[in-house]
């Protein structure tokens, strides 16, 4: 079994519970998640299974949308709504419209973070969430990550001290939506949360087209397996070439080939069908990962 789902994680569980679960649904063990979701985010979560594994890296390279919520007020300890209430900051007068979208303008782009103490992230081959949780603080270090869109998507509601609006936004791997809604509440003067998240979009595929895992297991039960998407699709924002048949035999060899382009890398199709990932070194490009094997020639 070969292919990518496209699956709708649900609330209260980890990306890892999702393979999990499909490692029983399916009967195989080889699966992976194509970029890890919160606990408390629901949205698409691309799964690998079989060959596929092998795209994930990719799957996780491509830009993710996201569309949430910002309430301004108080902060907490996880960034989020789950955590415990750590700062106060009553809005006492409404926002200024423009101000607010203006400030937001202002961190699409590269932009500096520092991952949330309740997070993954590893620091001394310790997870932070391990050092949060046992009341100790550790320096973090600063990422880059990249903001393509930002946007507010709602009017700025006011109620009991508090201000909220809607957002979206598509980013690079790595960026904490969290730690963004923090920042903005910072930089607009006041302690803020992120109070929802949804992942609209990720590795190409859409939160319109996911599925829960009870949809998955229904279909396996009935032998449908109309659920597993090409690996093809993985390749995402990858820059796409079609090879010819000479090509075809040079990549699979391992061999140096010469493309015009200035992407680092490159997807290698043949007739619809993924060849390899090129990676350029100098002025040539060599297969780093070769996914079509069998000969081509007629």
């Amino acid at each position: 079994m070969d292919g990518i789902i496209n699956v709708k994680k649900e609330a209260g569980m980890t990306s890892h519970d999702v393979v999990f679960k499909l490692r029983k649904i399916l009967g195989t063990k080889k699966i992976g998640h194509g970029g890890t979701l919160d606990p408390d985010v629901v949205g698409v979560l691309p799964i690998a299974v079989g060959k596929a594994t092998r795209m994930v890296e990719f799957m996780q390279d491509e830009g993710k949308i996201y569309e949430g919520e910002i309430t301004l007020g108080f902060s907490t300890t996880t960034e989020d709504a789950s955590g415990e209430i750590v700062e106060r900051t009553p809005v006492e007068a409404p926002l200024d419209a423009a101000e607010v979208d203006s400030t937001i303008a202002q961190m699409v782009g590269e932009i500096k973070q520092v991952p949330p103490m309740y997070s993954a992230v590893k620091v001394n081959g310790r997870k932070l969430y391990e050092y949060a949780r046992a009341g100790e603080e550790v320096e973090r270090p600063v990422r880059q990550v990249t903001i393509y869109d930002f946007t507010r998507t709602s009017e700025i509601s006011y109620e009991e001290g508090l201000a909220r609006f809607r957002f979206r936004v598509k980013c690079s791997k790595g960026t904490y939506i969290r730690t963004l809604s923090v920042d903005l509440g910072q930089q607009l003067g006041y302690a803020a949360h992120m109070s929802h998240l949804t992942r609209t979009s990720a590795a190409g595929l859409l939160l319109d087209d996911a599925l829960t895992l009870e949809e998955v297991a229904e279909k396996v039960s009935q032998g449908d397996l109309s659920f597993l998407h090409p690996l093809e699709i993985g390749t995402g924002d990858l820059e796409k070439v079609e090879l010819i048949v000479e090509e075809v035999g040079e990549v699979q060899v391992g061999r140096f080939i010469p493309v015009e382009s200035d992407s680092k890398e490159l997807a290698a199709f043949y007739q619809g069908k993924l060849v390899a990932i090129l990676e350029k070194r100098e002025e040539l490009y060599k297969p780093r990962k070769v996914f079509l094997t069998e000969s081509v020639l007629q």
